[in-house]
């Protein structure tokens, strides 16, 4: 079997960023595949399924609220490896596309406070596994460290 392309990824120089991880086509329109990278891989530990849920939940919720890209939002969710998240996005899109659009969400999850939304019985299947505070470090963090002043070698994959 061939590899598929996130597994060809140089993970050992890959930096936290934003990459276009692939583009594929359906029924004649362009779906972007991103990879939000918020930890370096095998370098720093991952995050725990507790934050990762929660900036899901935020992430996903921000992203189908918002007023330009509601619409062109297909997929919002978490990397198996807990380093960061796949962002699918309906249109043809470079990585510096969505800074802004990274900036918001992280902001967002960074100040958030109340109730978490999707956080119950009845709307989640393990709705207990949530930790506020710590996404809301990780994405303060993540907004400090990566998008303020985002550098190329974090948009552009390690050659």
């Amino acid at each position: 079997m061939e590899k598929i392309a996130s597994f060809t990824v140089d993970h050992i120089r890959l930096l936290p960023g934003i990459y276009v991880s692939r583009k594929d086509h359906a029924d004649g329109a362009v779906i972007t595949t991103f990879d939000i990278r918020m930890t370096s891989p095998n370098d720093e530990p991952v995050m725990n399924t507790a934050e990762v849920h929660t900036i899901e939940h935020l992430g996903a919720t921000f992203l189908r609220n918002h007023e330009t890209f509601k619409d062109r939002v297909i997929y919002f969710g978490p990397m198996g490896c807990r380093t960061g998240f796949y962002l699918l996005l309906a249109g043809d899109y470079r990585s510096a596309d969505i800074v802004p659009l990274m900036t918001e969400m992280f902001s967002f999850i960074a100040s958030f406070e109340g109730e978490i939304p999707g956080a119950s019985p009845k709307d989640c299947g393990n709705w207990l596994d949530m930790n506020l505070p710590m996404a809301r470090y990780l994405a303060k963090k993540y907004l400090n460290e990566v998008l303020t002043d985002i550098q190329e070698c974090r948009l552009t994959y390690p050659e």
